[in-house]
């Protein structure tokens, strides 16, 4: 399904990254695995096999940062990376009224500023190289709902989703496509840390009746990035197990 691609993902060092390296990889993708935490993009990479998948350490919320892994990845490879997805995230959680300007902030600049430095420059690359491409973006379906005690989060969330439209509008006519995922409650490292009394109350609202894996959400991220899904762009699918039906 993605084969001769070369995918750039960032916040693969673990979680939905993680596994959504795993997944283009065995569908034949070249992988940059991209995190903050270099050991673990790199043992990323290492898990893949194969001397085509590189771990690289970004700061997603640095355009210094990420404009180095970019034409790092193009002087390696000799091409910018054609699929590219977004899944650095994290969460800082409070109730609104005590939240300080710094923690909503830092919330902000990684998971919306950070999906922002990424497709603006990782689509400047494809369009210089004059190469069509597919950025698809991780949301989340609390971004539609709200989540008490998210706010941060919440509007970093809907912020990805309405980016993700925009970008698909003014990047669509350079064969650009955008898309965005919105999982659900997943068992990831940062879902791990939601009190058990609140999980106990999530999981009557999901039909399916458990947490998704991250490999449910990588099989749509890998769909999306593929000529399968070539006249699919501005879509925000939901990968919920029901959540909230």
């Amino acid at each position: 399904m993605l084969t001769g691609k070369l995918a750039l993902v960032t916040g693969g060092g673990s979680g939905i990254g993680r596994a959504v390296c795993q997944v283009m990889a065995r569908e034949g993708a070249r992988i940059v695995a991209a995190d903050i935490n270099e050991a673990s993009a790199k043992e990323t990479a290492a898990m893949l096999g194969g001397a085509e998948h590189v771990g690289v350490p970004m700061d997603v919320t640095s355009e210094e940062s990420v404009a180095a892994v970019v034409s790092g990845v193009r002087e390696k490879f000799g091409s910018p990376a054609s699929c590219v997805v977004n899944c650095a995230g994290i969460t800082k959680d409070c109730f609104l009224r005590d939240m300080s300007v710094e923690t909503f902030m830092q919330v902000i600049d990684v998971n919306l500023k950070g999906t922002f430095l990424i497709t603006r420059l990782t689509a400047n690359a494809m369009i210089d190289a004059k190469v069509g491409g597919s950025i698809v973006n991780i949301a989340s379906i609390v971004g539609k709902g709200g989540n008490i005690g998210q706010c941060n989060y919440t509007a970093s969330k809907a912020g990805v989703e309405g980016f993700t439209r925009t970008a698909a509008k003014e990047l669509g006519r350079k064969g650009i496509r955008c898309n965005a995922i919105l999982p659900g409650f997943i068992d990831t490292p940062m879902v791990s840390y939601v009190p058990d009394k609140v999980m106990e109350k999530l999981l009557p609202l999901i039909v399916l009746g458990r947490p998704g894996r991250p490999e449910e959400v990588a099989e749509l991220a890998a769909f999306l990035a593929s000529e399968r899904a070539s006249y699919m762009t501005g879509a925000s699918v939901e990968v919920t197990g029901g959540y909230g039906m």
